[in-house]
């Protein structure tokens, strides 16, 4: 091999021999130019690429994405943070706080909200929102999520349609009922509400079938109302009769011989609650609309009297205290209920100087009458003039001695005094007397009374002075000369018996042992000594208790 000789200047190539002219002539590779080496393409230019990219496209997708700016105005600020706050509804996220001002009064806090194109669909006039936060109270234990996670701000969409809306007002708690839960609601009014508030359960059958949600209390002189839910499907069996009453969650009564005591709840007997029924003859009604309204009343008792169809007003007055007789109290005749107390009052008498009570009451039939029905031809007047002659008569009884409650009992006095009825209006007035426990003191005052007009002061002076006399008569010389003297006539009847004795036992010799004359006379001697032997006892007796002739003998 030959070597390659260093690069010279290029000369012209050399001649071809003569005769080879036309022959091909090996070619000879000549060296290029030098050239500089080009670098080749790196793949990190590609991070910074497909990160702009990325960016991009998320900048893109959140444009895309992003919806309008909401404005809600809350009392509080309390667990809101810009950037992290979110809107849920079912906890899905629909929206971010951006930034959380003050109103221009300082008054409320202002939460700017971005909600999202989802979210969008939320923003009508019938929304509402709320924040979320740990609730704990008698009514309800709620938000404790958000101990972990933080406080949210909630929203429901309410019912459909509603105009598009981006400012709100925040409620201050979480509302009762969802636009999503199925139900009605219904306004009760009373004159108190007591222990309920919102939250406290309503009860059909101790069954929890609904809530109080608030209540309104106008204009404060009128009465109060009460809004209540009821679930579906439960709100069917409101009906145009039916009754809502106040229960306490508490059942006590005597019961088989024994106190019982019911608890409904704890969250009743804490917060109170209310309970409805649907009476028998209101069954066949059709359900009450949205928004019906209802009387609420105090008790079970008073619910069950404003049912009854035939109330017959009645009136009596009383000279006795009445303390534990109240509005609702029962009247019963025998034990069974058949009214209420409805009022009452003090009348007092400024011209004779006189107070008593007035007792107003409303008798309800349909209590004891089977069926419910009551014959309207019947004269009422008629049949209580007529009980009254036979001594029916209105008395104040105690209920219980425990809690000192009273109630009104038509009792049938033995030997009344006669008495008739009378009216006011339409109420039928009744006689009364003292009754219970009154009628007690009252008769234990005229004995006492009575006991109070016997002299016994003179009486136990007189006595003695009897037993004086009596013991200087007995202890004297006269009565010891005179039981001496009767001492000696039977000593000497003693003699004379004993000759008389003698004597006839000659008799009977002469007359024979065994002789009918004998024998009497035996019976007769015998008889004799018989008499002068109880005759000595009793003088014996006498000279050792000579004051048994006035007291007579003791037993001792």
């Amino acid at each position: 091999m030959s070597e390659t000789p260093p690069s010279t200047p290029q000369s012209p190539p050399p001649s071809p021999p003569p005769g080879e002219e036309h022959a091909e002539l090996p070619r000879v590779k000549r060296p290029s130019p030098a050239q500089l080496r080009r670098r080749r393409f790196s793949f990190v230019w590609l991070i910074p690429l497909i990160a702009a990219a990325i960016a991009i496209y998320l900048g893109v997708r959140t444009v895309a994405q992003q919806g309008p700016l909401l404005t809600v105005s809350f009392t509080s600020g309390e667990g809101l943070s810009a950037g992290q706050t979110q809107v849920k509804f079912k906890a899905v996220a629909l929206g971010t706080v951006e930034s959380i001002d003050l109103s221009d009064d300082n008054k409320r806090v202002i939460a700017r909200v971005r909600m999202t194109r989802v979210g969008a669909r939320f923003l009508t006039s019938h929304a509402r929102f709320w924040v979320v936060r740990p609730h704990f109270s008698p009514n309800d234990i709620s938000g404790l999520d958000t101990l972990v996670s933080g406080a949210y701000i909630a929203v429901d969409p309410g019912p459909p349609g509603g105009k598009y809306a981006d400012y709100f007002v925040g409620l201050t708690e979480p509302p009762g009922v969802r636009s999503d839960e199925p139900g009605d609601t219904y306004q009760l009014t009373t004159q108190s509400i007591g222990s309920l508030g919102p939250g406290s359960p309503v009860f059909y059958r101790d069954i929890q079938v609904g809530e109080v949600l608030g209540y309104d209390f106008g204009d404060g002189l009128g009465p109060i109302t009460v809004s209540v839910f009821v679930r579906d499907p439960f709100d069917k069996l409101i009906r145009s009769q039916s009754h809502f009453w106040k229960s306490s969650g508490v059942t006590a009564g005597l019961q088989g011989g024994g106190f019982h005591v019911e608890f409904q709840s704890l969250q009743a007997v804490v917060s109170g609650s209310i309970t409805f029924d649907v009476p028998h003859d209101g069954q066949s009604a059709p359900p009450s609309p949205d928004n019906a309204v209802f009387p609420l009343y105090n008790s079970e008792e008073e619910a069950a009297a404003a049912g009854y169809q035939t109330q017959i007003p009645l009136v009596a007055y009383f000279q006795t205290s009445v303390v534990g007789l109240t509005v609702g109290s029962p009247v019963d005749v025998l034990g069974i209920q058949i009214g209420t107390v409805t009022d009452v009052k003090l009348i007092v008498d400024p011209f004779a100087g006189g107070a008593r009570v007035r007792v107003a009451m409303a008798l309800q039939p349909e209590r004891v009458i089977p069926n419910g029905t009551f014959p309207k031809s019947l004269q009422i007047d008629q049949v209580l003039q007529t009980m009254v002659a036979r001594g029916l008569r209105a008395e104040v009884d105690t209920l219980s001695y425990i809690t000192g409650q009273k109630e009104i009992s038509l009792a049938f006095v033995p030997n009344p005094a006669p008495g008739v009825i009378g009216h006011e209006g339409d109420a039928i007035v009744l006689p009364s007397q003292a009754g219970g426990l009154d009628n007690i003191i009252a008769a234990t005052s005229d004995i006492t009374t009575k006991l109070d007009k016997i002299p016994i002061e003179k009486i136990g002076k007189d006595l003695d002075k009897l037993l004086l006399t009596t013991n200087s008569t007995l202890g004297g010389p006269q009565m010891k000369q005179t039981l001496a003297s009767l001492n000696g006539t039977l000593k000497a009847a003693d003699a004379t018996l004993q000759t008389a004795n003698t004597t006839l036992s000659g008799l009977s010799r002469s007359y024979g042992a065994d002789s009918d004359f004998a024998n009497e006379l035996e019976q007769v001697v015998n008889q004799a000594n018989d008499t002068l032997k109880s005759v000595k006892a009793l003088t014996d007796y006498l000279d050792r208790h000579p004051a048994s002739l006035i007291f007579g003998r003791s037993n001792k």
